[in-house]
């Protein structure tokens, strides 16, 4: 029972990780949206898991906030603004696919490099989590970083967060403040991009950060 505890956690954990993936490599917003419920998903699956084998309830918890919020409001909430705002719907990137994904396998070597040496210590699942998790992490700051779109950087926004709960699960013993005050976060930082999204449509009648730069550059 104890490796197919180990094997089902370390599986679920690289589900997350190859939805990062996955979300680098989209090039429609509804596609996007489409992958980050699928890592929302796999997210709430690894919480629910990481309870059942560490004997602590308080992540089931964890996993349906995961799955309510991240799986189900978040997308939904998402795709009305799109269509609200009639958004374009093509994702534009500052970089191309194949240099953005030989970039996310470069940043998510470098965290199993940073995170296994110093973490000798601990439980080989735990170790293998702080990795993953770092590297969904990471993957999803080169998301906001290699694409234009405003809703885009938002969804990598959201993906930094599920590499924040991997981690909070992935420790045993965490206690249940830490996920609320992540769960509570994510909402808050929600809200925050909801209305910057609606100002910025209203202003410049685009959420194409480039065009965004360039009108700033003219109006001066």
């Amino acid at each position: 029972m104890h490796n197919l505890g180990y094997d089902a956690a370390h599986l679920l954990g690289a589900v997350v990780l190859l939805m990062s993936f996955a979300l680098l490599y989209q090039r429609r917003l509804f596609a996007l949206l489409h992958v980050f419920t699928l890592q929302a998903l796999a997210l709430a699956a690894v919480a629910a898991w990481q309870g059942y084998i560490q004997n602590s309830p308080h992540l089931y918890v964890t996993a349906l906030l995961t799955l309510g919020l991240k799986a189900i409001l978040i997308p939904v909430a998402l795709r009305r603004i799109i269509v609200k705002l009639n958004i374009h719907r093509a994702i534009e990137p500052a970089l191309g696919i194949g240099l953005t994904m030989v970039a996310g396998v470069s940043l998510v070597t470098l965290s199993i490099l940073l995170v296994l040496p110093v973490t000798e210590d601990s439980a080989a699942l735990t170790r293998e989590d702080l990795a993953l998790s770092l590297g969904v992490v990471l993957l999803g700051l080169l998301m906001m970083i290699s694409r234009r779109n405003a809703v885009s950087q938002v969804v990598g926004f959201m993906s930094i967060e599920n590499g924040l709960i991997l981690a909070a699960v992935g420790v045993a013993g965490m206690p249940l403040v830490v996920e609320m005050a992540v769960a509570f976060s994510v909402m808050v930082a929600f809200i925050i991009f909801g209305i910057f999204l609606f100002h910025i449509r209203e202003r410049f009648d685009t959420l194409d950060m480039q065009k965004i730069e360039s009108f700033r550059g003219e109006s001066h």
